[in-house]
């Protein structure tokens, strides 16, 4: 709506009293507004897209995680049952030969234990799957053992002892324990290669549940500078409408009270339109910290299923472990390598990545949480706050031969504490973390009044940043130099959200091998205006 667009609702304005139209609309309500509304809903169109992508992926990671774990578990009870025949057929060799009841104590364990077992084993290789052949042929052959066995130690019982040992000399008993063998090590292989299979594939699927989160989070973070970009550009729209109202108020006084009613009509509408911004921005805020909470569901459950992996593992070590003993030539050198190197690390690989996409929603939280927090303005001490927080990093300053000088006439001023602290917080210890190492560092904090503000600086003789870079720190997820420090690249976009909430700016001089200067300026009261114009 433009100025010359005005008109009383009663009487009329006199054609020399009507000013000149503006140069530009007030409202983005033509083709640039109905653009921003369709990014906006593109993007929600994309974070749903993403959402369904991620719920689909989660559901085929737990798939592939069971299946591993099933696996494992199949792998484990078949060579439980050849340490199980091994340990029963010890038994019934030891009591033919000494005739002593001791020995028969093994041996009864065994044959205890493998019915269970089997059951187990039976229930984890379904009627149809393809590999019932192979437990099927190991069952009957272990059931021939079994009753070798048996046999032998019951003839041995009934005083039998000669036909005990002409039996155990027939080739029968050795006969099928070698076929037990020969079937185990079979069966082992294929689960080998079965698990190896899906292991892979849980792997993928875990690279592209992190790539779609990491991915998710951006488009969330994007959306939402996006809707404060929008709000402050419709803020000074706004400012400018209200000057030329101003102007037009002016040229018009013989009708005021006509253009006072339509003035009263325009603030209205613009309170109006300011609160559906204000409102919106806010959803957008809100909607972040939704999508960043419900997307730790889903890593929760793959940091469980990693979890129970690794515990499945480390008892199938123990069954190696055990099995080395007892026959360490039935052990392949790849199937060492699998339990040893490759599923370990494998397991260290989706740590890790769970780890950093654990980090990066935490810290996409944090921001959303901070900036819906309501601000306090009171009186704060930088230098009492400087001091505070060196004293948490004496450790660290020792470790780097550092030093922090804090200027003892800082200017107080009234803002709110805890953005403050966080600020200057987050300042000095990237300053001692990117420290250089190879001469003493010295990290020094001064501040002034400048005119109407106050300025403060903080100092060091670290690495520096070079001249590319200096607005590209500030950036969501962007880190500039050696990546040779912990961190994911929103300590400093937080740094410079906060000092504009607080109504303020930060700029950054820097220089690569000599040392960076991070500078802010505040007002020395903060204002609920200037809140509001932040937000």
């Amino acid at each position: 709506m433009t100025s010359a667009d005005v008109r009383p609702t009663t009487g009329a304005i006199p054609p020399e009293a009507e000013p000149a139209a503006p140069d530009a609309a007030p409202f983005s309500t033509g083709q640039a507004g109905r653009r921003d509304i369709l990014l906006m809903l593109a993007g929600l169109v994309l974070l749903v897209a993403v959402g369904a992508t991620l719920f689909w992926l989660v559901g085929r990671n737990a798939q592939f995680g069971a299946a591993v774990s099933r696996t494992l578990e199949t792998k484990g009870e078949i060579v439980r049952l050849l340490s199980l025949a091994q340990d029963a057929e010890t038994g019934q060799r030891g009591y033919l030969l000494t005739k002593n009841d001791r020995y028969l104590a093994p041996y009864r364990a065994a044959t205890s234990q493998l019915e269970g077992r089997l059951a187990r084993l039976d229930e984890l290789i379904g009627p149809d799957d393809p590999r019932r052949g192979d437990l099927d042929g190991l069952v009957a052959v272990l059931k021939a053992k079994l009753a070798e066995l048996s046999e032998t130690v019951e003839l041995q019982m009934a005083g039998k002892s000669a036909e005990a040992l002409a039996l155990v000399e027939t080739d029968r008993g050795r006969g099928a324990m070698r076929e037990i063998r020969q079937r185990v090590a079979e069966m082992t292989s294929r689960e080998d290669l079965l698990f190896a299979e899906q292991s892979a594939s849980l792997a993928r699927t875990s690279n592209w549940l992190l790539g779609v989160m990491v991915f998710g989070l951006g488009v969330a973070a994007l959306l939402a500078f996006a809707a404060q970009a929008l709000l402050r550009r419709q803020a000074r729209t706004l400012i400018v409408a209200q000057r030329r109202l101003e102007e037009s108020h002016a040229l018009l006084e013989q009708t005021n009270g006509q253009l006072a009613a339509l003035n009263r009509d325009l603030e209205a509408t613009v309170a109006e339109r300011m609160a559906d911004l204000v409102s919106a921005n806010q959803e957008i805020q809100r909607f972040a910290y939704i999508v960043s909470h419900d997307l730790r569901a889903p890593l929760v459950n793959v940091m469980g299923f990693t979890s129970e992996l690794d515990a499945t593992r480390r008892t199938l070590k123990e069954q190696f472990d055990v099995l080395t003993e007892v026959a360490p030539e039935r052990i392949s050198e790849d199937a060492r390598l699998a339990v040893e190197e490759d599923l370990p690390e494998a397991i260290g690989f989706i740590r890790a990545s769970t780890s950093k996409m654990d980090r990066l929603i935490n810290a996409i939280l944090s921001l959303s949480r901070e900036g819906r927090r309501v601000v306090t303005p009171e009186m704060v001490s930088p230098a009492e706050m400087i001091d505070a927080i060196a004293a948490t990093l004496r450790q660290q300053l020792q470790a780097a031969d550092a030093e922090i000088v804090i200027d003892p006439n800082l200017p107080t001023l009234v803002t709110d504490r805890m953005a403050i602290e966080q600020v200057f917080q987050n300042l000095v210890e990237n300053a001692v973390k990117y420290l250089d190492r190879s001469r003493p560092g010295r990290i020094v904090v001064r501040g002034r009044r400048i005119g109407a503000y106050v300025e403060y600086a903080i100092e060091d003789n670290g690495r520096g940043i070079d001249a590319k870079d200096h607005e590209r720190v500030f950036e969501l997820f962007r880190r500039a130099g050696a990546q040779d420090q912990p961190g994911e690249g929103l300590g400093l976009a937080f740094v410079r959200a906060t000092v504009r909430r607080l109504g303020g700016k930060i700029r950054l001089t820097s220089e690569a091998g000599v040392g960076s200067t991070f500078i802010m300026t505040f007002p020395p009261v903060l204002q609920p205006q200037a809140e509001s114009r932040a937000a």
